[in-house]
């Protein structure tokens, strides 16, 4: 954001000159006001868990498809996903000459944008926008092929090239994949595909993420982007990309050094309740990743959170909760360098028809952890990657 002060003192002169020139600082100060920041409204809309419970599939589903949060930070050098059901924030971008429009879930922890294209045929391609080549202008076909692994399967395609537009900025020989063949699970997916926000370092054949190329190509006034995810209505969450959007949260902004510039990681210290240390004793690694719907970790340090809160496990794996204790449930406590954030237990359980449940996750053996939309929403996460920093400040 900006602040603006100008002194316009009319006794010093009050000749046409001057009026003159302050209106042009008044314009130049506009100006360069409206060129700051560019805004990717999100949709905060279904989620697979939500559209397969109304159909009744849920049950048979999540059996066949479990969930597998870590999938994606096995570095293999292929990008992976995982099969998240309760994701719910997507935006639209358009690709191509006339443009093309696609519903994506925009993932800081991963680092490839791509889309269904007209040569797949899979299940999850006939229900998802797709993207034809032969109708763009602009398009140009790559020579590598592309693989990307979920937790429970795996989507293949082609890299190829194109204009990209993204919150009003349009992005030239931006490289993208275009499936050919699409994860059974994807089906369910609201979004169409995915937008990487993370580090070349792990983009799957190496290429140049959108958010690089928006650096390289001078089109954002910072090398930094920000996601503000919003609790509750379907409007108002958003991505900028060029700086920060002060309207969305409160007190300071606390920057945190990367630990590593691949995922968006950083140095966790603990996770504490009442002061207690309950998981990551002695320290551990987290990454910010807009692309996972809850907080994941360790299984026995998320199982030993889960009972701190009063919670109990069911066979998938889910910490189940009583509506009614939300109320007297404890706050959980993240210090990331050195820095404490707290997420409160209206923060961290979900409620639904089906009952409540916490949003703390199994990740398995993985020492990683993983701050999902559960943490973002509660603190508006600003990423520079120039700088290499994350910062967070309490979300309004």
């Amino acid at each position: 954001g900006w602040t603006l002060g100008l002194k316009l003192h009319s006794s010093e002169s009050n000749s046409e000159v001057t009026d003159t020139m302050k209106w042009l600082v008044v314009l130049s100060a506009l100006v360069a006001f409206s060129e700051c920041l560019h805004k990717m409204p999100l949709i905060k809309g279904k989620t697979a868990r939500q559209a397969l419970q109304e159909k009744g599939l849920w049950e048979e589903y999540r059996k066949k498809y479990p969930y597998n949060p870590m999938a994606k930070f096995i570095q293999s050098g292929t990008e992976s996903m995982t099969n998240d059901a309760d994701l719910s924030y997507y935006g639209v971008i358009s690709i191509g000459t006339p443009p093309q429009s696609f519903s994506v879930i925009f993932d800081t922890g991963s680092s490839n944008l791509w889309v269904p294209s007209v040569y797949c045929s899979s299940q999850a391609c006939e229900n998802h926008r797709r993207f034809n080549p032969q109708q763009s202008s602009t398009f140009t076909w790559g020579s590598q092929s592309l693989s990307i692994q979920y937790g429970t399967g795996s989507m293949t395609g082609y890299l190829a090239s194109d204009v990209v537009e993204v919150g009003g900025i349009t992005v030239n020989n931006q490289v993208f994949g275009l499936s050919e063949t699409e994860a059974a699970f994807m089906a369910n997916m609201v979004a169409d595909g995915i937008l990487g926000l993370a580090f070349q370092s792990i983009a799957s054949d190496n290429v140049v993420p959108v958010f690089n190329n928006m650096v390289s190509q001078g089109l954002v006034s910072q090398p930094q982007f920000s996601v503000y995810l919003s609790s509750n209505s379907e409007q108002g969450s958003e991505v900028v990309f060029g700086g920060v959007d002060s309207s969305h949260y409160t007190g300071q902004i606390t920057w945190i050094p990367l630990s590593s510039a691949t995922y968006w990681q950083i140095n966790m210290d603990s996770v504490t309740i009442n002061g207690q240390t309950v998981a990551c004793s002695g320290g551990c690694q987290a990454i910010i990743d807009t692309g996972t719907s809850l907080i994941v970790g360790p299984t026995s340090d998320i199982n030993n959170l889960n009972s701190w809160v009063g919670a109990s496990t069911n066979q998938y794996g889910e910490a189940i909760v009583n509506c009614q204790n939300i109320q007297s449930m404890p706050d959980v406590t993240f210090t990331l360098n050195g820095n404490a954030f707290t997420v409160s237990a209206s923060a961290y359980v979900s409620q639904s028809s089906y009952g409540c449940s916490t949003g703390f996750g199994q990740g398995g053996s993985q020492q990683l952890w993983i701050l999902g939309d559960v943490f973002i929403r509660e603190y508006y996460a600003i990423f520079d990657s120039q700088a290499q920093y994350i910062g967070l400040a309490q979300s309004v």
